[in-house]
């Protein structure tokens, strides 16, 4: 059963499935809008149109160091194992273009493509993780892991897609003027139709 929302008279009916998925059930107006952490480029055959919704920056997140001095990217990098997502995410590949700019070199505990598994994989081995700090707030509020460094011009972008309709539901043109800034977003593909 797919969740449904009701806020303000508005009905949402939510769904998750891979972004192939999810576009192509978009593509025949069964979904109003798409939202990823990935950014899909239009072309003759798919008028996709990717809007920027919200924006979160990307750190290294670990267990508390019994170290007096605070971790220093990107000398520290090399101190342990590095959990990271997987190869097909924007975050990784720029954390492997930060890298290579800094010339440094690190051992990969896990590849993940879930950021909950990621989650609980950087709470329970140890590893320093690379993620979202929005992925562990709980952990970090309750000291379970620290933050030791934002990544510098590396961030998580969100974006709504859609595809161009002669009605457009007004609730969803509100929220396409939004400033990314002013919009939370989650790291899952997940589609919705707005009724």
């Amino acid at each position: 059963m797919r969740p449904l929302l009701k806020l303000d008279d508005v009905e949402m009916v939510l769904q998750s499935g891979t972004l192939t998925d999810l576009l192509a059930r978009l593509s025949v107006h069964r979904l109003d809008l798409v939202l990823s952490n990935r950014k899909v480029h239009r072309d003759a055959q798919n008028p996709w149109q990717s809007h920027r919704i919200a924006r979160q920056p990307v750190s290294l997140v670990g267990k508390p160091r019994c170290r007096k001095r605070p971790f220093q990217f990107p000398e520290d990098l090399s101190s342990g194992p590095v959990l990271l997502p997987g190869l097909e995410s924007e975050i990784r590949a720029g954390f492997g273009l930060l890298c290579e700019q800094h010339r440094v070199k690190y051992s990969i505990l896990a590849e993940v493509d879930d950021m909950a598994m990621l989650r609980l994989l950087a709470r329970d081995t140890g590893a320093i993780a690379l993620l979202p700090t929005v992925v562990v707030q709980d952990e970090l509020r309750s000291v379970l892991l620290v933050e030791y460094c934002v990544l510098p011009q590396l961030f998580e972008d969100f974006y709504a897609i859609t595809v161009k309709r002669r009605f457009q539901s007004p609730i969803l043109r509100s929220l396409l003027r939004r400033r990314d800034d002013a919009v939370l977003g989650g790291s899952v593909a997940s589609g919705a139709n707005l009724t």
